[in-house]
């Protein structure tokens, strides 16, 4: 399995991102790195060094493989703007004629972006990357 990891500060530069750069109905992704679940484990495992013993159990109800954040059909009309996707808002009229006579034909060449697909950090980088924040130095520091 894997999942997208956002730190605080970069959750918090999207938004900030986003109110500079927003118009009504944008949806703005950060481009995320992700990692494997298992990964994740070891690394804080290793990180608190903790001899907790750990197992596989599976997929459960209604657990995902992976995280997705943009459709193809939303990324067809998003904008990137490097370190992010805008999606700008859907403001076509609700006439039958688009449904029925009036399609695109432009052909759908991208797939969903999800934790799958993007950047996949290793062990050591996703160490990396929780050593650098604060939270994590704080809980160090206390034990």
């Amino acid at each position: 399995m894997t999942r997208f990891l956002l730190a605080l500060r970069d959750a918090v530069s999207l938004v900030e991102f986003a109110l500079k750069h927003a118009e009504q109905g944008d949806l703005f992704i950060k481009k995320a790195p992700a990692c494997t679940v298992q990964d994740l484990a070891d690394a804080l495992m290793e990180i608190f060094e903790a001899d907790i013993p750990s197992r596989v159990i599976g997929i459960r109800h209604g657990e995902k493989i992976y995280e997705t954040l943009a459709t193809c059909e939303e990324l067809r009309r998003a904008e990137d703007m490097g370190d992010y996707f805008r999606v700008k808002a859907d403001f076509r009229n609700l006439s039958y004629a688009n449904f029925f006579t009036k399609g695109d034909t432009k052909e759908n060449l991208t797939e969903d972006y999800h934790s799958h697909g993007t950047t996949r950090l290793s062990k050591e980088e996703v160490k990396s990357l929780l050593l650098s924040l604060p939270e994590v130095q704080a809980e160090l520091r206390y034990s």
